[in-house]
Parts: structure tokens; sequence; C-alpha cells
């Protein structure tokens, strides 16, 4: 039966359907954008015989998938009758947002059931609009948004919350096993503090930009609503004024406007910083010293100390009132991660416990942040986690030949510049990144295009206040390279000055020490010999006998380009530049070029170097 009143948005660059029948994966929504949009999806990979491991998905999703999105469907790859694949993938989404929401029955939910052909790609929405209903509507048309970041960040803000707790607990010493049990039970104590009336929130601005100040506001247990559900919470627009403090929108602590379209992403979100205070003398009638109650035990007892780290992270419109944002998304994300770190403290709670910490990402493809736990007892190079961050890749789609989920690709929380298209120095001066993006296309008819995969810094001539003009364009495109390395979590190891490159150089001996301060030129050799010394990188160096013989070249490079995703140092005689791209055109030989040159004199202008082709 086909429904054309309604229409499904999908706000992802793809949806990550593979040819394996039966393959599922989860759709990603949220209560706060119109209803049947998709912003993301997640792979299921916890599977058996009968279908899904629920309790599975459920476990991981629960701590992946910021509050304030949910699973709105599940899509499922298959060629057998359509309508019936769909009740599948509706059945299967209810089961786990059951689980996830820890409810037993959906009331008037409306769920997408998704299926895919295998052999086109083509999808199918079918909608279920409550749990009881045994029709399922094809839904037409489907549109795609262009921007999906804008979407998201244009009227959202993230909320983040930090409670580190020291969680006493002690049992019988002749009981050990007793721990487990008493353990869980103050577990269940923390969680019912998080709602008592005489715990404040207090509510402040964690980085703006502008010269407005904003105060910190306090809401207390008492002021929060936590009966009303989160698709039925009213949003407040820009005219509402409200004197009650718990009416305030999220908007009140938000930057007023953004400049730039770029600035839209969760890396530049307004962030809203909550921090959870126990209030016990807001309401004592007169001045009294604190008093300590003492419960002697009557057996001889042991005392375990549990750390936690929470530190939630929640995706929030700027309409929500504040009551709502603390009550609806900060508290269900405090007891959900806690839950989670518990279950990860029991196996261990007499031995060694784990150090766990939450970190949160925003990797490519993906418009919104998720949440992963890492147990930092073990490095990262060690299996446990190299496993670890496997299964988040294969959930989330990602590639598993960069580095995307290690500790070091994580969100920045800390109050920071608002800057999106510059880098910082150690020094404190700014560098271009990407200045690649948006310039015309090439003009090969039926080419290709190949580029660098990820961004880097523009290094050219003078920055710095260093002279290098005449002599210093291939360490330029060194620093470039090396900072494509860094800015891609490959390496850690500072861009180097030119002294440093001429340090490395003496250093293996390729050298004398007389090198080291002077203008001297180095080259493709000397290049390789520095990638490999400061970042254990090796190279391969293709030598050509003339620029025309490059063309020849040109399916290597592209083949570099879609697998590797480097820059190229490129050169000869006494020239280098920095090669970010090639056009080509396999059946004709035709080809292109991205040149980045680092013999570039003037200051840091995009629409500058962009004009003048540099």
């Amino acid at each position: 039966m086909e429904k054309n009143t309604r229409s499904i948005r999908i706000e992802c660059p793809k949806l990550l359907i593979t040819r394996n029948e039966s393959d599922l994966q989860w759709l990603i929504g949220s209560p706060f954008f119109p209803p049947l949009t998709i912003i993301s999806t997640f792979r299921c990979i916890h599977s058996n015989s009968s279908g899904p491991d629920f309790p599975k998905e459920s476990e991981e999703i629960r701590t992946l998938l910021l509050k304030g999105f949910d699973v709105i469907g599940a899509l499922i790859v298959g060629k057998s009758d359509p309508e019936k694949t769909a009740a599948r993938a509706v059945e299967a989404a209810r089961k786990l947002k059951k689980l996830l929401t820890g409810t037993t029955k959906l009331e008037n939910e409306e769920t997408i059931g998704a299926v895919a052909d295998p052999d086109t790609g083509d999808i199918r929405f079918f909608l279920s609009e409550t749990e009881s209903s045994t029709n399922f509507e094809l839904v037409n048309p489907v549109s795609y948004g262009d921007n999906p970041e804008k979407f998201v960040w244009e009227s959202g803000c993230l909320l983040l919350c930090q409670l580190p707790i020291k969680l006493p607990v002690c049992y019988p010493a002749n009981k050990p096993s007793d721990a487990e049990s008493i353990f869980s039970r103050a577990i269940e104590a923390v969680i019912a503090k998080f709602k008592d009336p005489n715990v404040v929130y207090l509510v402040k601005a964690s980085n703006r930009a502008s010269l407005d100040v904003v105060q910190p506001v306090i809401l207390r247990g008492s002021e929060l609503d936590f009966d009303a559900a989160v698709a039925n919470i009213e949003l407040l627009d820009e005219s509402a004024q409200n004197s009650e403090k718990k009416l305030l929108r999220c908007a009140h602590f938000c930057l007023k406007s953004k400049s730039t379209s770029q600035l839209l992403s969760a890396e530049n979100a307004d962030i809203i910083q909550i921090s959870v205070l126990l209030n016990r003398s807001e309401k004592s009638p007169k001045c009294s010293a604190p008093a300590v109650e003492y419960f002697p035990a009557t057996d001889e007892t042991r005392l375990l100390i549990v750390d936690f780290k929470l530190e939630v992270l929640c995706y929030a419109v700027q309409g929500i009132p504040l009551m709502h944002a603390i009550s609806k998304l900060i508290i269900p994300g405090l007891i959900d991660q806690l839950i989670s770190m518990k279950k990860m403290n029991l196996p261990y709670l007499l031995t060694q416990h784990p150090e766990l910490h939450p970190y949160h990402f925003c990797p490519p493809g993906i418009a919104h942040p998720v949440t992963v736990i890492y147990e930092l007892n073990y490095g990262e190079t060690e299996m446990k986690q190299v496993d670890a961050r496997r299964s988040l890749h294969l959930r989330l789609g990602l590639p598993f030949d960069r580095p995307l989920l290690r500790i070091a690709n994580s969100l920045d929380l800390s109050i920071k510049s608002r800057s999106s298209n510059l880098s910082t120095r150690k020094a404190g001066s700014s560098l271009l990144k990407d200045v690649h993006i948006g310039i015309p296309g090439s003009g090969v008819s039926g080419g290709s295009v190949s580029l660098v995969q990820g961004s880097y810094e523009y290094y050219h001539y003078l920055q710095d206040g260093f002279d290098d003009s005449g002599w210093g364009c291939a360490y330029r495109s060194l620093q470039t390279i090396t900072s494509w390395f860094r800015l891609q979590h490959y390496s850690s190891v500072d861009v180097p000055s030119h002294r440093e490159i001429q340090q490395s150089l003496v250093d293996i001996g390729d050298k004398d020490p007389a090198f080291i301060g002077s203008r001297e030129w180095i080259g493709a050799i000397e290049l390789s010999f520095v990638l490999d010394k400061l970042l254990g990188v090796s190279c391969k160096v293709i030598n050509v006998r003339s620029g025309s013989e490059l063309p020849e070249k040109c399916r290597e490079l592209a083949l570099h380009f879609e697998t590797q995703g480097t820059p190229i140092m490129i050169g000869g005689g006494v020239l280098a530049y920095t090669l970010l791209g090639v056009d080509y055109n396999e059946a004709t030989g035709e080809c292109a070029f991205l040149i980045l040159d680092p013999h570039y004199t003037g200051s840091d202008d995009v629409k500058k170097i962009v004009n003048g082709g540099w």
C-alpha cells in the first residue's frame, strides 16, 4: 500500500549498503528532527542463528549513541518479498528500541522498515505507524540532503556533563561473594540521587567566542520534569521570554550567530557545561555543625573504592528548555553510562579494576558524535584495544586502513577557538588547511579525480618570518606532508623546522655538521630519509627523465591517492612542489595534476592563493 502524504529524508552521506543478503543496519534519527529523517546508520554486528543478538546490540549502542538521537527503524538487505522483509526490519528495530529505553511497549511510535536490493542498491522504505498495526505503507518520495552538518548543527548544540565518582563498597571479609550485590545496590543508590530534589545542576556556557557574559544558572532536582516524553516537549522559539530559570532555552548559552556554514560541525558546536552538585543545607532551619553517623560492622569488613569518571555528551536543539535538557537527556545519559561501567567493572570487582574513560568522536561520514568507553589499562596497540576499534569501524562503516577512533582522534571539548579553517602551531601562529577545497575542475574530459585524503596544512616560503625564498621549497613540501600525518593522527611528532630537518639528516650521517643552519637545498631522497627518521614512514621514489614523462605515471599516482591518500613531494632540479591529486582519463591518457606551490610568498589569504594559481 503506497502512502504519498509522507516522505523520507536522508541526511547522511551514504547508507551502508552491502551485497550481503540479510545484512541489517539500524536507522538513526532524532525526536528533534522532522519525522522520518535518517541522520546516520549503525550496522548490526552481533547476531546468532535466530537473528540479531539484541542484548549485545543494545548494550553497545546504548553507549555509542548520544542522548538526543534514537533508533527510528532498520534496513535489511534482501531479495525476498519486500513487505515481509520490511516487517522483519520493523520488528527488529522495535525490539532494540525497547531494550534501549527499558520499556515493554512503544506507544504510537512510527518505525521505518527499509529493504535494499543487494544487486542494484535500490532501497524501498515502508512505514509502520504503531506497534499494533499490521499495515506497512510504502513511503515516497525519498529526498537526500546535501549538507548533513548544517542540518544537524544550525540549530543544535552539545550538552556536556563530567562527573567523577569515588564509590566506597564495604563487604564481609568472610563472604566476598556478597561484594557484587552490595556494589549493585550502591550503584542503584547513586542513580536514585540523580533525581533527588536536593541535587543541584549548575549550567554554564563552556566555550564562547564573544564578549557577552552569560551568568551560570542553577536548577534544583525539584524543578525538573521527568514525566514528559522527549517527542512531546514543546520547543521554545526566540520570542519566548521566561523569567523562570528552568524554562530558559539552551540557546541562552549559545553563540547568537555563526558567520559561515563552515563552522557548522560537531567540532565547532556550542557546548553547554552541566555540573552535578548535592545540596544538603538548603532547607536547614538553623545553622549546625556537620554530623558524622557511625554504623559499626558486626563482622570483619573489607573496603573497596571504585572510581568512575563519567563524561556524558548529549545532543539538543537550542529551543529545548533547560529543565527538559537535564531531565530527559543528561540524567538518562549519566544513568546509562554508569550502568555500562558497572557491567565492565563487575568481573574484576575483587581484583584490579579496569581504568575506564569515555571518549567522543565524530568520524568522517557521520554528522553527529558517538561515545566510546575505552579501558586505559590496555595500550592502544594491544590486541584488545585493536579488536575493539575494529569492531567499531565495522559498525560505523569506517575504513580499516586508517586510525579514526584512537584517543588522539577524540573531540576536544575544552575551551577553544571558533576558527574552523585554521590550525595553530606551537608558536601560536596560524596555518591554512585544505586550500584546494572548492577550486574549479581541471577540464579533463571524462577524467577520474583522485585526491589527497584528509587534511593538511599549507607551508610555503617566508612563513614564521623565516626567509627561505629560493632554497626552502622542498623543506616546505616536507612540512606539508608531515602535517598530513599529524592531522590524521598517524603521528604526534611536531612539524619540523628547517633546522630540525637538517639536524635529522646530520644525525643519520647523510650530511656533515656544517649542513645545519645552511641554505642548502634538499631533494626527494633527503625527504624520504627525514620521514623515516622522524615518523618511521617509508617512501617510494619514482624517477622520470623529464616532466614530459610524468603523465605516464598518472595511473600509479592515482592509485596512491586512492589507497594511501598522502600528499606527494614532486620536483626536479632545484624546484619542489606538493602534489595533491590527479585527474586522469584512462581511455585517452589525458591528465591534469593538482599542485600546491610552496614558492608562494604572500599572506595566508585563501582567495589570493587560489586565484593566483598557487
